[in-house]
């Protein structure tokens, strides 16, 4: 299937190394979306790092009903920003938003931190899929409308870019609206 950009998706968890990938539209847009789940343990770590370079966004994601995912979040806020793009779209993620009973995070929590930091903020639920789609989807608009502004210039790889089977090359008037970027997804649950 033909795609206008290649998002790469890493997903930090306890549940060992998986792949997978998808397609999402965005304005019209195929982007493909390559997911990697490398597990949250420190052995995957350097590989979680050098997957952060060249990313041109992230998804750090906590379980609200476990406070020490919370706890962890600015370490790895940290970081992904010491080891990725200055412009990276970062959203944190409240997950588990179906065990409300079990809250041991409160969403103004989240809230607050997300303004501190400058990121986007969403509650998902996996288990009931509230929000999940809206979560990639509204992540990957963020880096399209950068890439609409030219924060990500879609000629550096250094942005994670690379051009989608989509893209005309002869069609120079169009160059900026298409381009992969990796995305890096951090996520303990």
């Amino acid at each position: 299937m033909a795609y206008a950009y290649l998002f790469k998706y890493v997903i930090i968890d306890d549940r060992g190394v998986e792949f997978g990938a998808r397609m999402v539209t965005i304005d019209g847009k195929q982007i493909k979306l390559q997911i990697w789940d490398t597990a949250g343990q420190e052995s995957f770590c350097s590989i979680t790092r050098s997957n952060y370079r060249g990313t041109a966004g992230a998804l750090l994601v906590d379980d609200i009903t476990r406070r020490e995912t919370f706890n962890y979040l600015t370490s790895w806020l940290e970081d992904a920003r010491q080891h990725s793009n200055s412009n990276m779209v970062i959203m944190l993620i409240g997950n588990k938003s179906d065990l409300e009973s079990r809250r041991e995070v409160k969403k103004e929590e989240s809230e607050a931190f997300t303004q501190k930091h400058g990121l986007i903020f969403m509650e998902t639920s996996a288990k009931t899929a509230s929000n999940v789609e809206e979560a990639f989807i509204n992540t990957a608009k963020e880096i399209d409308e950068k890439i609409q502004e030219g924060v990500f210039n879609i000629n550096n790889e250094a942005n994670g870019t690379n051009f989608g089977p989509q893209h005309a090359a002869t069609d120079a008037t169009h160059a900026g609206n298409h381009g992969g970027h990796q995305f890096s997804v951090e996520r303990q649950v």
